[in-house]
């Protein structure tokens, strides 16, 4: 996409990659001018995004060193597979979730790639969860923890239950953090059964401030 690397700002870039502590190279293109540029390129080649076509073009993006370009691959899949996911795919949204991870990637793709697959193959969700928070990948257990971010009514509950439960002595901040992100996402729908679950198992402090605190400031 050498539209972006046309639009990289120099300056811009390097407060990207500070705040992103120097993980990722940027291009230096904030958000809104990324997706409209995005939108002109989809504009262009809508015809040829097929299903296979998008899954290559993603591949070929994460191999590149420029953030934005793995911002690009997420969203061209979520607006093009969206729905129309083969069973087969969870291995490349495990290949997805595991390459260039850090939160910014792996929250997008948890939440609107793999629960959007989860959604469409039902059937899928234990087998595929129990893999990835069995998994000794720490981006894959925060995926699964938060994988039904959005879900509202349809959440499994008890299967939300047992994910805390597994991870709940964790010291790892981003795992404390999902579950506590998770439970106040789920307290929108049933503010009673966080309370009751916060208040009746030993969560980590972090967990427990953030899954009350939609409730606290209610």
């Amino acid at each position: 996409m050498s539209i972006l690397q046309d639009h990289a700002n120099a300056e811009e870039a390097v407060r990207m990659e500070a705040y992103m502590k120097n993980r990722f190279s940027y291009y230096g293109i904030k958000a809104p001018v990324r997706k409209s540029l995005l939108k002109d390129i989809i504009l262009q080649y809508t015809p040829t995004l097929t299903h296979d076509s998008v899954i290559s073009i993603a591949k070929a993006l994460y191999k590149k060193p420029q953030r934005e370009l793995h911002y690009c691959a997420m969203e061209l899949v979520d607006r093009f597979l969206k729905k129309k996911y083969n069973i087969g795919d969870i291995d490349f949204i495990e290949q997805l979730i595991s390459t260039n991870s850090w939160w910014d990637s792996v929250d997008f793709i948890a939440k609107h790639i793999l629960g959007k697959y989860l959604l469409q193959f039902p059937n899928q969700i234990h087998p595929v969860i129990e893999g990835f928070s069995n998994s000794d990948k720490m981006w894959l257990n925060r995926s699964a923890i938060l994988f039904q971010l959005g879900y509202k009514d349809q959440t499994d509950y008890q299967l939300l239950c047992s994910l805390c439960e597994q991870h709940k002595s964790s010291n790892e901040f981003f795992i404390k953090k999902a579950i506590g992100w998770a439970l106040r996402e789920y307290s929108k729908v049933n503010p009673d059964a966080v309370v009751d679950f916060i208040t009746n198992t030993k969560l980590k402090p972090l967990s427990e401030k953030e899954g009350l605190k939609r409730i606290r400031s209610s």
